[in-house]
């Protein structure tokens, strides 16, 4: 049995048990017709998102770019890119989004700027040795890169400038590293806090939180013998669960934890209402907590679910180690099974009508658990990873390394119609990604007309869920019901999830949901709440 901390008056924190749905931008809803999703399309669909049931959304990086990668290289952090509308856009947004008592959480990328950053083009132009330059992380080398570290997206992590100058980029090279050792760079951050917080957010979604500091020496990564340099940040093996550990001296430095302590002082100052989550890909759970102590962030990411494979076992796991992990420092976990950075999980589960049946029973089982759920866009609909084809691939990793990126679950999501763009705006032409052919039976519009769909599951299971959500308590008691059968109680809640071949017996009980039909036995790839 696994306890966690009892809350003092936990509705105050809203974020505990919150269910927070993920606007990736381009993709939600265009409202001018040029294909790519904006902010008066998302305020035009925030209804959905209120019938849906879901407490909050998180909207993907929408500031002034180039969109080198999409929003993720921020050129003014102050402003909206003319792509997605306006400030007085994002001012409408929030204000609707209010009105339907929906919370409004923020993506921030404090690691590094756009290379069109007035501070980057200010380093360039004033050269070696100056001020303006140490902002970032310029080194001279003569003999090629400073040090042996690669770059996410592939390739080296140093780009040469004409007067020899190297600068250090953990992404893109059109992503320079900030140097946080800088007392400018923590300044203008906390300003950015307070510019947002002062229009109305409700919280940031903090990228690459463990990033932001460096050794350093910038020394090189010690690496095995006749292995390359890797960065680790998107490695498959991060997880809460605990795994074979590498020498990163680029991630998760220990000073990294004073800049939160000072947000969360300026989060604090706001109101107590307003949290921040971090994007965390940290080496061991004991790191990944520590962001989430009580005088730094209020959450992050637990990605352990989402790297785990389709086993009782695997999701037993992720569960025990995740709560285990969390209780010491009395947060609230998070659970969450696709964003925009994976493939969508009914495709990881097998695809076709046993992918959806598994993701639908995962979903079932994620929502029962104490904490919040974070749910990607469009998975209320079902939707499958699409296969994009290759002159339609904009994923900056893909460009960089030629390898299958992160498009196929970044396709615009389809509301109504029977052929493409499927209402996502405007006009006749395919979106900045073209949708799939096959798609007029996924739509929001045919789904909401339709019992047994995806979408009409996710209400109703989002509907149960606030029943018990504040009230059911904060302890998880795990059930053995067989090694192909995940069980556990929580509160007045069981839940028994199916991830064998054959049916199983069920506990007796009240039938609150299902994600299949259930006659008697509890059939495979099913998850049930019983009362």
């Amino acid at each position: 049995m696994v306890r966690m901390t009892s809350f003092n008056d936990p509705k105050t924190d809203w974020w505990r048990h919150a269910v927070v749905y993920q606007v990736y931008v381009r993709s939600f809803a265009d409202s001018d017709g040029d294909g790519i999703g904006d902010l008066p399309g998302i305020t035009s669909r925030l209804p959905h998102l209120a019938e849906l049931g879901v407490d909050a959304l998180w909207i993907t990086p929408f500031y002034t770019s180039p969109q080198h990668d999409h929003g993720y290289d921020v050129a003014d952090y102050r402003d909206v890119d003319p792509l997605f509308g306006s400030l007085s856009d994002a001012d409408a947004l929030v204000a609707r989004a209010h009105e339907l008592d929906l919370r409004v959480v923020v993506d921030l990328v404090p690691n590094h700027t756009s290379d069109e950053h007035e501070w980057f083009q200010a380093a360039l132009a004033a050269g070696p040795g100056s001020p303006e330059r140490a902002r970032y992380l310029f080194r001279d080398s003569p003999d090629g890169p400073p040090n042996n570290w690669s770059s996410v997206f592939g390739g080296p992590a140093w780009t040469q400038v004409e007067d020899g100058q190297w600068y250090l980029h953990l992404f893109d090279s059109s992503q320079p590293d900030l140097d946080w050792r800088n007392p400018e760079v923590p300044a203008m951050f906390e300003d950015v806090l307070r510019f947002w917080l002062d229009r109305g957010v409700d919280g940031f979604r903090v990228d690459v939180a463990h990033g932001l500091f460096k050794e350093a020496s910038l020394r090189d990564q010690v690496v095995e013998e006749g292995k390359a340099p890797v960065s680790g940040q998107v490695n498959t093996d991060h997880s809460m669960v605990s795994r074979e550990l590498k020498d990163e001296p680029m991630w998760d430095q220990p000073e990294v934890h004073e800049v939160y302590r000072a947000w969360h002082r300026v989060l604090d100052e706001a109101g107590p209402d307003r949290m921040a989550v971090a994007e965390a890909w940290t080496q061991t759970p004991e790191s990944t907590v520590a962001f989430i102590r009580p005088d730094e962030l209020d959450q992050a990411f637990n990605f352990a679910w989402l790297l785990a494979d389709w086993s009782a076992e695997a999701f037993t796991e992720v569960i025990t180690s995740t709560l285990a992990a969390v209780e010491p420092v009395g947060a609230s976990p998070t659970w969450v099974l696709s964003n925009h950075d994976v493939v969508r999980h009914v495709t990881r589960y097998g695809g076709g009508e046993r992918g959806l049946a598994r993701g639908r029973a995962a979903t079932l089982t994620m929502l029962a658990l104490p904490g919040s759920s974070y749910l990607y866009q469009g998975e209320e609909l079902g939707l499958e990873q699409v296969d994009v084809a290759p002159e339609d691939r904009q994923d900056p990793s893909y460009l960089r390394t030629g390898e299958v990126g992160r498009d196929g679950c970044r396709v615009p999501i389809p509301w109504g119609g029977t052929e493409a763009p499927y209402d996502f705006g405007p006009g006749a032409s395919q979106p900045w990604i073209p949708q799939p052919a096959d798609w007029a039976s996924l739509t929001v519009e045919a789904q909401a007309e339709q019992e047994d769909s995806t979408l009409a599951f996710y209400r109703e299971a989002l509907r149960v869920r606030r029943d018990f959500a504040w009230t059911a308590g904060e302890t998880v008691e795990m059930v053995d019901a067989g090694p192909d059968v995940l069980a556990f109680r929580r509160g007045p809640l069981t839940v028994v999830l199916n991830c064998g071949d054959a049916p199983v017996e069920l506990p007796e009980g009240e039938l609150l949901l299902a994600s299949a039909p259930v006659d008697g036995k509890l059939p495979a790839d099913t998850a049930v709440w019983l009362r």
